[in-house]
């Protein structure tokens, strides 16, 4: 069975960064796209960003610009990069390849 974990979350303050992390185990990692998505308190769940298994890549508007994602197939690990961040984007984010979900990294952006 395939895990999704993720890592990389924390406290930062607006206007700084952090990187996130999605480990996958299998062999499927190389052959889907990767997802990030975002849930904030009260909120419906986003889709942040995705990375295509050739590397095609979009943005949600909101993080168009400070969020880049990557992946290096070789590790089986995505990352999502995010810059200058805001209090909007404090929320659980999830890496989600085809029909697996990870736990949730917890990010707050807050001074």
């Amino acid at each position: 069975q395939v895990q999704v974990v993720e890592s990389g979350g924390g406290l930062v303050q607006p206007g700084g960064s952090l990187r996130l992390s999605c480990a996958a185990s299998g062999s499927i990692f190389s052959m889907y796209g990767l997802n990030w998505y975002r849930q904030a308190p009260g909120k419906q769940r986003e889709l942040v960003a995705f990375i295509t298994n050739d590397g095609s890549t979009n943005f949600a508007d909101s993080v168009k610009g400070r969020f880049t994602i990557s992946r290096d197939n070789a590790k089986n690990t995505g990352y999502l990069q995010m810059n200058n961040l805001k209090a909007e984007d404090t929320a659980v984010y999830y890496c989600h390849i085809w029909r697996f979900w990870g736990q949730g990294t917890q990010v707050t952006v807050s001074s």
